[in-house]
């Protein structure tokens, strides 16, 4: 899982966003988002705090999901991230 987490942070980094940015919490934040929920593509939205707001495209399959992307709006901008390429 380990190798996860740093795959989720190396692309947050390479979007340019100034913050850090903790792999495991993020992982963890979507699955208690996709908890209960059918299979279908959903959008959640995550304040971080007062200026940051993560918006995560996620598809939930049967048995698991599909990270599509997260934008991070801070600072009057929006990074992006895909993790499909």
């Amino acid at each position: 899982m380990e190798e996860l987490y740093r795959a989720i942070e190396d692309r947050i980094r390479r979007s340019g966003v100034n913050m850090t940015v903790d792999g495991e919490a993020v992982y963890n934040e979507l699955c208690d988002q996709i908890e209960d929920k059918d299979p279908g593509s959903y959008v959640f939205c995550s304040k971080q705090d007062e200026d940051i707001l993560f918006e995560y495209k996620v598809d939930v399959l049967e048995e698991q999901f599909n990270l599509s992307s997260i934008d991070i709006h801070t600072d009057g901008n929006i990074y992006h991230v895909d993790f499909d390429d």
